[in-house]
């Protein structure tokens, strides 16, 4: 378990520097934030359940809502929260600055600002613009670039999807 914990929350810091929130390095005298949460691993665990359960649970109220009659609008802005809960519960297991960095590494940055993007013009269309066909289209781009994002994070998936798609659209 300990060794899910320090891969997940990016740990490499001695055991007396991981409570700190503010260190010196030894080289520069400037302070620096740690990237380690004060958080204890349960409470950590926790934060990270209700968060993504939480992101679920408004996933499946969007979709319920979907045949009412402003349906797609709702389902639009609940997906949209259910998708941004669920992409921050992560934060509790790895840190926020961590996973600011894993999400703009070089191989999620595109990724990481098309997903930003389609959640953003979600929002907006479903808001400001209240079309049905925007919103709906707006959530399929967000729920495509939020898969492939995911499946950065697991080693080989993105390329078994393409060949995935490759071999469907050939058949």
């Amino acid at each position: 378990m300990d060794k899910l914990r320090k891969a997940l929350s990016g740990e490499e810091q001695e055991e007396e520097e991981r409570g700190n929130i503010i260190t010196q390095d030894e080289d520069t005298p400037l302070l620096r934030v740690v990237d380690s949460s004060t958080l204890s691993w349960s409470t950590r665990v926790k934060g990270f359940a209700i968060c993504f359960g939480l992101g679920f649970l408004f996933s499946i109220l969007g979709s319920a809502l979907f045949f009412l009659p402003k349906g797609v609008i709702l389902f639009g802005i609940f997906y949209t929260l259910g998708n941004i809960m669920a992409l921050s519960s992560t934060c509790f297991l790895m840190g926020p600055m961590n996973q600011l960095k894993k999400m703009f590494s070089k191989t999620r940055i595109v990724a990481t600002i098309i997903m930003f993007t389609a959640l953003i013009l979600t929002l907006v269309a479903a808001f400001a613009v209240k079309k049905k066909a925007l919103t709906l289209l707006l959530v399929i781009i967000q729920f495509l670039a939020m898969t492939w994002y995911s499946l950065s994070y697991i080693p080989y998936a993105r390329d078994a999807a393409k060949k995935c798609f490759a071999s469907c659209i050939d058949a």
